[in-house]
């Protein structure tokens, strides 16, 4: 005897079509960038009614903006994977720097997050979204540095912002062909240099003196 399967919520519907649509805008947006992508065609990419589009976004900006969040919520859960208060600052920092590296390393995103979302929706609503995202993962390993000692006098909001503009300028790179070993290389470099401890700096300065 066979079972029919259940019918879908109409919650279940909504969420489906929300997807469609942003997987939709997605492709389009990687393929051809978001100026020259127009709502007939995302709407016909999957599958559903203009009115559907409507429903759920605002615009085609609102649906960047959906879009642009849902892949930096994807990009900081990949880095709280790989990340943990067990790790040293530097180890954590290096563990998330390589993590953010592989998330944006996904085609297209880099393009969508470095390129075409700044473009459209501005550099302060960027900013505000990374700090609800990826820059608020970012500010707290900076305050677990400084906790562990790490960091001193350091004010730590525009630290995050410099370290964030250095780590999107490496995945673009990254996602463009540039070598990732140099690149991680050279963060390493750097983030040994930002978390060094003014212990470990007077170690260093007693040693030579010796």
């Amino acid at each position: 005897m066979q079972h029919e399967k259940p019918s879908r919520t109409q919650a279940e519907r909504r969420a489906e079509t929300r997807r469609a649509l942003l997987s939709a805008a997605r492709t389009l947006i990687v393929e051809k960038g978001y100026a020259e992508t127009g709502t007939p065609e995302i709407v016909k990419q999957a599958g559903v009614t203009r009115g559907a589009l409507y429903h759920h976004f605002s615009d085609k900006a609102d649906l960047m903006r959906a879009l642009v969040r849902q892949e930096a919520e994807e990009i900081a859960a990949e880095i709280n994977t790989d990340t943990n208060t067990g790790q040293t600052p530097l180890e954590a920092f290096m563990a998330g720097a390589k993590a953010y590296f592989s998330a944006m390393s996904i085609p297209g995103r880099a393009k969508i997050m470095l390129l075409e979302g700044p473009a459209v929706l501005g550099v302060s609503e960027m900013a505000a979204l990374d700090r609800e995202t990826g820059g608020a993962t970012l500010l707290e390993g900076l305050r677990h540095a400084e906790k562990h000692g790490a960091l001193e006098s350091v004010p730590l909001e525009p630290l995050a912002e410099l370290l964030s503009s250095s780590f999107d300028r490496a995945a673009l790179a990254i996602a463009n062909g540039e070598d990732r070993g140099a690149y991680e290389q050279a963060t390493r470099k750097l983030l040994a240099g930002v978390l060094s401890s003014r212990s470990e700096i007077s170690a260093a300065v007693e040693k030579n003196n010796l």
